[in-house]
């Protein structure tokens, strides 16, 4: 059954795409099937990406019938995508409810015989974000809900369906806090690396918070395999409290505490994301302190050009943030490494096609809310 007759409906269909292994298996229990046809429910929602009962050859005639009168497979709808210059593709989706939220599509800059060596997708966890940060083109949309697993793992279904290289990384850096929707990223997460779903390898997973200190704990308790990245982007209590407000609820020896806890239960390395702002917190005396900070666990630094945002703010400090020259980030760069860090820069991927989070989402709501005043 389709999106459209679903979110039509007014008792929608329970939606069996999110659903775990063992979720899948109850539920076949519950309507009295055997509980091994959830097995091979799970092989057409993830491994085949079936969006219909009627795909599910393996299955009886009258099973499917049977199923498509109880059940539903609904998926995000993409309803736009964008290509860069230099390969990145960004997608805007619709969900059942009709809001919308993006994932973005990023090639490695390496290459292996014509092929990107790897293929990353950045996906979104929330509609909105609740967390205001300054530099974040999500934040000024407030938040709306948290996604289900199946509109997180929606979206690296018709990602990789419109790719024709397999999609070898994922990163919950879209909009959204992940630690915020801990419950159903981490469904998501179970399905995705499950080896029946055909999906992603833990060890390629990153979900990346702002700072989130109860979150941080409960990903190392739990051992979960997969990586973690801390949007940190300021070395003081007082600029990231103006960059990121959260500060005040986590200040950064919190964080730092978080992050020793977590490396000493999973004996896996940090990486700190540091988006570098002009006249802020790109100085010699930054990289110092980013240097001194970045050694107190095994870990590793992102440098990140900052994309500017003000089509999605109308005055105050994200106005006013602008990126260093590039010859001033590598220079950035450069100093932490001869501090014996471990550095990342990463590229501006998508600057022309407003990858930056939130950005075409919230372009895409002024311009909808403008036709609908007209």
């Amino acid at each position: 059954m389709d999106q459209e007759k679903t979110a039509g409906t007014a008792t929608p269909l329970p939606n069996l795409f999110g659903q775990t292994l063992e979720e899948l298996r109850e539920t076949c229990a519950a309507a009295q099937l055997p509980r091994y046809r959830g097995d091979q429910l799970f092989h057409w929602l993830y491994r085949a990406g079936v969006d219909a009962f009627d795909e599910c050859a393996n299955l009886p005639v009258a099973l499917r019938e049977e199923l498509a009168r109880r059940f539903a497979i609904v998926h995000p709808e993409v309803l736009r995508e964008q290509h860069s210059i230099d390969g990145t593709r960004k997608f805007l989706l619709r969900l059942a409810d009709g809001r919308e939220i993006e994932t973005v599509l990023i090639p490695s800059e390496s290459e292996d015989e014509g092929q990107p060596r790897r293929l990353t997708i950045c996906v979104s966890t929330q509609v909105g974000c609740p967390l205001d940060c300054k530099f974040c083109a999500t934040a000024s949309m407030k938040l709306k809900r948290n996604l289900t697993p199946g509109e997180i793992l929606g979206q690296y279904l018709a990602v990789q369906q419109r790719s024709d290289q397999r999609i070898t990384n994922l990163v919950f850096m879209g909009m959204g806090e992940p630690m915020l929707n801990y419950e159903n990223v981490m469904r998501s997460v179970e399905i995705l690396t499950h080896e029946k779903s055909g999906g992603i390898a833990a060890s390629h997973i990153t979900v990346s918070t702002a700072g989130l200190v109860d979150g941080i704990r409960r990903l190392a308790d739990e051992d979960r395999k997969i990586k973690l990245a801390v949007s940190l982007h300021a070395t003081t209590d007082d600029l990231r409290r103006r960059l990121m407000p959260i500060n005040k609820k986590f200040p950064l020896a919190d964080i730092l505490a978080a992050a020793e806890y977590y490396y000493q239960k999973t004996r896996r390395r940090v990486t700190w994301e540091y988006i570098l702002f002009d006249g802020l917190n790109d100085q010699e005396i930054d990289a110092r302190r980013l240097a001194r900070l970045s050694r107190r666990v095994p870990s590793k630094v992102n440098i990140i050009p900052f994309h500017p945002i003000a089509s999605a703010y109308p005055e105050g400090l994200p106005l006013e943030l602008r990126s260093p020259p590039r010859e001033h980030i590598e220079e950035f760069a450069r100093q932490l490494r001869a501090l014996r860090v471990t550095v990342m820069l990463r590229s501006s991927s998508g600057r022309d096609i407003d990858a930056a989070c939130g950005q075409l989402a919230v372009k895409h709501a002024a311009t909808r809310a403008g036709r609908e005043s007209a």
